[in-house]
């Protein structure tokens, strides 16, 4: 089985264009998430990490606000990892759970407008503008999108069909987003508190992340390497997930088995966190069905809200940060233990000889995915 590498990495969101950026500012403990009164996509006060207007305006004029944020992700790979697009042995993902579904709000819709909002046309121009010669493949799977693409990518790099896959995702909060979580009465008025006892829902946020993956090793005396996946669905509920964890532990479990690593082997656990009463229930039992319970846990969501499509790209993103800098990040706004089944939810800077870390993600439909993330050194 061939060793997949991480030879780039990415974040643009409110708290930076880099992941150095990103990092940085999750150290100092500054989080994204504010109060926002915006009429265009609430009627009522909203808590969520938004981009900043001004990122868009310097943007190409061909592309929409979403395709221009993914192309900034990948264009800062791209260039770290000096990769050329054109080489017949690369080609791409794209990881988004909503696309430009924002484009049909407040105007009339139209069959230009129709195929405007489809994945496809985005992902042509994305692929044209940087010149790739390949058609991407494009992974829309709920709020498992971005971990289950880098699956996908790891999976393909395997079949040495290609030799490196840039693996790019993204989503923006439009009124159609933020209304369908305010239905489900799933969204905090306030900074939400992921596996918290009085956690009471999520913040949404804005972000894109891109990684670049390779079966040809960077020069860097660390080498990162996805080193397995896993993937279920618990058929539980639409919305819902399971109550037991059972099928979460379950891609947990393909997960560890492909990398070939115990649970001792596992520093700490980039939770999906999103502070739902539900997901951090069923997230806990998952953790402690795979003898986890131990490790410390965190959770993103505090500082970025959750990103939907861009989410597992971005906390696993964050992840390997932490691997090379021999730190985790804490959960911002947990403070009182509380969940069905006791974790160890990181709650302060720790610094920690890591090797490796667990990234989870789940979403509506059932959907579950799991990553090992491994440092080795250069021998």
């Amino acid at each position: 089985m061939k060793k997949v590498f991480v030879l780039a990495q990415n974040i643009v969101s409110p708290l930076g264009n880099t992941a150095k950026e990103n990092f940085e500012a999750l150290c100092a403990g500054n989080t994204a998430v504010a109060i926002h009164n915006d009429v265009s996509r609430s009627p009522v006060p909203f808590c969520a990490a938004l981009m900043d207007p001004a990122f868009f305006k310097n943007t190409p004029a061909s592309f929409t606000p979403f395709e221009a944020l993914t192309a900034a992700s990948m264009a800062d790979v791209i260039r770290q990892a000096k990769i050329d697009p054109a080489d017949p042995d690369t080609t791409w993902i794209l990881s988004t759970t909503k696309g430009n579904i924002g484009l049909l709000e407040g105007q009339p819709v139209t069959r230009e407008l129709k195929e405007a909002v489809g994945l496809t046309v985005s992902a042509r121009k994305i692929s044209e503008y940087f010149g790739f010669k390949h058609t991407p493949l494009i992974v829309s799977h709920a709020c498992i999108s971005g971990t289950l693409a880098i699956i996908t990518a790891r999976r393909i790099l395997e079949t040495g069909k290609y030799k490196t896959v840039v693996v790019a995702g993204a989503d923006l909060i439009t009124r159609f987003i933020l209304s369908g979580f305010q239905s489900f009465h799933a969204v905090s008025e306030v900074l939400c508190k992921p596996f918290d006892a009085n956690r009471n829902g999520i913040n949404l946020g804005e972000a894109a992340a891109s990684v670049v993956l390779s079966t040809v090793p960077s020069a860097e005396a660390d080498r990162i390497t996805i080193s397995g996946g896993g993937v279920s669905n618990d058929a539980n509920h639409i919305s819902g997930p399971s109550r037991t964890g059972a099928e979460l532990y379950m891609a947990i479990g393909r997960a560890m088995k492909e990398a070939a690593v115990d649970a001792e082997a596992i520093d700490f656990i980039s939770a999906h966190g999103t502070a739902t009463i539900y997901n951090d229930d069923m997230e806990s039992r998952a953790i402690t069905l795979a003898g986890l319970q131990s490790v410390p846990v965190n959770s993103m969501k505090g500082y970025y809200g959750h990103t939907l499509g861009a989410a597992g790209l971005l906390e696993t993103v964050i992840g390997i940060e932490s691997l090379k800098q021999q730190i985790i990040i804490p959960t911002m706004g947990f403070e009182t233990p509380g969940t069905a089944a006791p974790i160890h939810v990181c709650s302060a800077l720790t610094k920690t000889p890591a090797k490796a870390f667990l990234k989870t993600a789940s979403g509506f439909g059932g959907c579950n995915a799991a990553i090992v993330v491994v440092k080795s050194v250069k021998g």
